[in-house]
């Protein structure tokens, strides 16, 4: 057996699974498996591979990533990590993965909050790549990440050690249902960030099978509209928020226009919508009076 053989094997049980991205994947799994760069791989994809338990006990794992894969597991979750702000977060079943498009908000906020020392609020943290990366690339002094999922804030709690440790942020988790995992007396805080579950329970029926039956529910299923954590979020913010508070949310492609409704509704100024690199409505913001 040649790591090319295993490659074309893994490759077309991919294939015959419905895989999206069948050849890419089994080469990114074969290449984890044994801990090959992309030069070594074609330098030594030919040789017979060796009969050593190491090289077996890789080929094992290999062929398990590849049944994994095959039942349409994320990529991400069978790897465990996945690269959000040029930094490897840790992710499991118990968190939504990180999108490119959630980027969106994190840049944003790097580029108009600059006084580090204002104190963020990363509600439904999940793996808490908006939180972290704020601390990692924006220097805030107070992070607090807040999460329903005890599992996912364990998953937070090991991506800020990983990650963020040697950062002078202070970041802590909370468990609760949004700002009840908020323990009375805290400081309030002057920024608001959250990518809440927002798609309507109608839609994720159609969902591709690595989201639907691989992801959290609780982390996609916004109720019949979507909107019910936004308007959540637009009613109870006060509660935490300090005057002339800023709040991002990230939100669906179509979202926009009701979702800055509701903030506006609430009393929020300077409402805005701001689109990611595909040019869909991504981020809405707006200002907290007080």
């Amino acid at each position: 057996m040649t790591l090319f053989e295993l490659l074309t094997q893994g490759t077309e049980c991919l294939e015959r699974a419905g895989s999206p991205d069948a050849g890419n994947d089994a080469k990114l799994l074969l290449l984890e498996a044994f801990e090959l760069d992309m030069t070594h791989f074609l330098l030594n994809r030919m040789q017979a591979l060796s009969e050593d338990e190491a090289t077996k006990a890789r080929e094992e794992k290999y062929r398990e990533w590849i049944g994994s894969r095959a039942k349409r597991v994320p990529l991400q979750q069978i790897l465990g990590s996945q690269e959000f702000m040029g930094m490897e977060f840790f992710v499991n079943e118990h968190v939504l993965i990180p999108r490119q498009d959630t980027e969106t908000l994190v840049e944003l906020v790097l580029e108009r909050e600059k006084n580090t020392q204002k104190r963020v609020l990363d509600l439904c943290a999940g793996s808490g790549c908006i939180g972290i990366s704020l601390a990692v690339l924006g220097g805030f002094c107070y992070v607090a990440e807040a999460d329903l999922s005890e599992e996912a804030l364990g998953v937070t709690r090991k991506n800020a050690e990983n990650l963020a440790k040697k950062t002078g942020t202070r970041i802590d988790s909370f468990h609760g249902d949004l700002f009840d995992a908020i323990p009375d007396g805290t400081e309030a805080f002057d920024i608001l960030v959250s990518n809440p579950p927002y798609i309507p329970t109608k839609v994720i029926a159609g969902l591709e099978p690595e989201v639907r039956d691989h992801e959290p529910m609780m982390a996609l299923d916004g109720t019949e509209d979507g909107l019910l954590f936004y308007r959540r979020i637009a009613k109870e913010a006060g509660s935490v928020l300090a005057p002339g508070a800023a709040v991002y949310l990230e939100i669906g492609y179509d979202q926009g226009e009701a979702v800055s409704e509701l903030l506006r509704k609430q009393g929020f100024t300077e409402v805005e919508v701001h689109k990611d690199l595909a040019g869909n409505d991504r981020v809405v913001c707006g200002r907290f009076v007080g």
